[in-house]
């Protein structure tokens, strides 16, 4: 596997990348973008960890005072000579980003961000020296920069300043270089979620309205301004009166292939480290997202699964971007989720799109008002993508790919034990009837479990992927019996069992294994039945039971069972 270049896992500096050997996958085209559109102010919307915090970096570097062409040879914007000479290193540039205002109430939240301007207009300190501003300019530049005597790791700038800052500072660089400033906001609607994750909305709401009002709107500093977020939010909630606003979303076909990477882009990352052939593996789990008119990869997990091939060869795709979120919006959406959700919810899963009318300019406050809502924000946060929309509003949605699906299921997983264990009395009597080797009260209870939840249907879907589903089914309804020891494939005989349960108390060890036919006859009893009379056979060809007579227990009780749709099938042999 090529070593040459080192695998950029988790930074955002567009400089250390070019500087210190990183692989970089070229975005600067969203130059040409921007510069031949000219918007006053420009948002781009994407999901998380798809290269929003690069790309401004990148963006900062570029037009910045000071920029080193250097770090843009080679690159597509290099081909752009004219533009590269008219804008290159020609302006002052602001650069702050949001995503770390997460505090839990407002003034913790209100410090942070002051803490964030304040350490960006320390950058422009030659300020105070300036030949151009008066004492009075001076001043105002002083108190953006003021630290709090009494908490040092805090800027003291009251809230009137901090709301007028990034205005104060456009202003104020424009004066000394006689040049407008570009303003760049990265993630500029984190702090709007998190305060209404902590119950500060309206006050995160109306600072964030009167900083941006000031900054955006009739600022004659600004040359332009680029932000970008996971939502777009509406204009009546921080934008109001801003009309000249271009806003490129995920439906939007400018500027589509410039966040995320385009199938040549992981085609060309997999040749240049020696992984080709994985391309098919890293297309089925991290693929699938449709931005505008272009199909992208998650470029978070195609770096990471490439940097873990590195050194273990054979390893197998993982859930990263699933992994840098605790996954709210998922667990919200299932436990809001009614009888008709739930069937559509199926349908995702089983690889089908559903229509859906989309509302791209939501409040974060209206988020869970509706489950109309929920889909909205599904689709705009890259949980859901569309496979094509007629008018506009209305969308096909979809499951992009099987990380994304495995987070679905898992929620639903973990709803349904939730939901089931407060029936303790029916799961003691489920688990009962395992105990006693009564197959047809352990059938009949648990086609009534699978009755109330959703099914994995005979689709596209890996058979594998479903027979797994029925598989964590049983292992969340088995583990309410606190003293029995549960294990999911464990190594036995000659092979790996699917669950495994020793009820030392009475001697008794059980061997499950579940089946998933290989028939869209949902309903055929007899296609059930061989499924069990497989499961059976392999219990005993591959001597599963071995491990538990080794653990002493003197009644083996091996259960077959079959799963297809929401019915199932068991059978036992003692």
């Amino acid at each position: 596997m090529d070593t040459t270049a080192k695998l950029p896992i988790g930074m955002e500096s567009f400089e250390d990348i070019r500087r210190n050997g990183f692989y970089y996958v070229d975005k600067t085209a969203l130059i040409k973008d921007l510069l031949e559109g000219w918007g006053s102010i420009n948002l781009f919307t994407r999901p998380r960890r798809f290269g929003k915090s690069l790309n401004m970096d990148m963006l900062k570097y570029f037009f910045g005072y000071g920029c080193d062409p250097r770090l843009f040879d080679g690159l597509a914007i290099s081909a752009e000579p004219q533009l590269c000479e008219e804008h290159m290193g020609k302006y002052p540039v602001i650069a702050v980003t949001l995503k770390d205002v997460s505090g839990t109430d407002y003034k913790t939240a209100l410090g942070m961000l002051r803490s964030i301007i304040g350490r960006e207009a320390m950058r422009f300190q030659f300020l105070l020296d300036s030949d151009v501003l008066t004492a009075r300019e001076k001043a105002s530049y002083e108190k953006l920069v003021t630290i709090d005597p009494s908490d040092r790791q805090w800027f003291s700038m009251p809230q009137e300043v901090l709301v007028s800052s990034l205005l104060t500072l456009c202003e104020l660089l424009h004066k000394h270089y006689g040049q407008k400033a570009i303003l760049l906001i990265d993630e500029y609607d984190v702090p709007l979620d998190k305060a209404q994750h902590f119950g500060y909305h309206e006050e995160m709401v109306s600072l964030i309205r009167n900083l941006f009002s000031q900054a955006l709107q009739s600022n004659h500093s600004l040359a332009f301004a680029v932000l970008t977020g996971c939502l777009r939010v509406s204009k009546e909630s921080i934008f109001t009166g801003l009309n000249n606003m271009n806003v490129f979303s995920i439906t939007d076909a400018q500027s589509d292939e410039r966040f995320g990477f385009t199938d040549r882009e992981v085609r060309d990352i997999t040749r240049y480290f020696g992984c080709t052939d994985r391309f098919d593996l890293i297309k089925e789990w991290y693929d699938g997202y449709r931005f505008g008119n272009a199909d992208v990869y998650c470029p978070w997990d195609v770096i990471n699964y490439i940097y873990l091939l590195r050194s273990e060869p054979d390893a197998l795709p993982k859930p990263f971007w699933i992994n840098t979120s605790g996954n709210e919006i998922i667990r919200d959406f299932v436990q809001m989720a009614k009888a008709g959700t739930r069937k559509e919810l199926e349908r995702l899963i089983d690889g089908e799109a559903i229509p859906k009318k989309i509302d791209q300019e939501l409040t974060y406050r209206d988020l869970y008002t509706s489950i109309d809502n929920l889909w909205s924000i599904l689709f705009t946060t890259g949980y859901l993508t569309q496979r094509g929309s007629e008018d506009g509003e209305t969308y096909d949605l979809a499951i992009p790919n099987l990380e994304i699906r495995k987070i679905f299921i898992d929620q639903i997983l973990e709803w349904f034990q939730r939901e089931a264990r407060r029936d303790t009395q029916m799961l003691d009597a489920f688990c009962a009837a395992f105990a006693n080797g009564d197959a047809g009260a352990v059938e009949s209870y648990f086609n009534a479990y699978l009755s109330r939840t959703i099914s994995i249907r005979d689709t596209s879907v890996r058979k594998n992927k479903k027979e797994n589903f029925y598989h964590g089914l049983l292992l969340g309804l088995l583990s309410h019996q606190e003293d029995w020891y549960i294990r999911s494939n464990a190594e036995s005989g000659v092979g790996y069992s699917d669950i495994l349960v020793e009820i030392e108390e009475k001697g008794i060890g059980i061997v499950i294994e579940v089946k998933y036919p290989d028939s869209n006859r949902r309903s055929s009893c007899g296609v059930l039945e061989k499924g069990c009379e497989e499961a059976l056979q392999q219990i005993e060809k591959k001597g599963y039971g071995e491990k538990l007579r080794q653990d002493g227990l003197e009644t083996i009780l091996r259960y077959g069972i079959a799963c297809n749709g929401k019915k199932c099938k068991v059978m036992i042999k003692s």
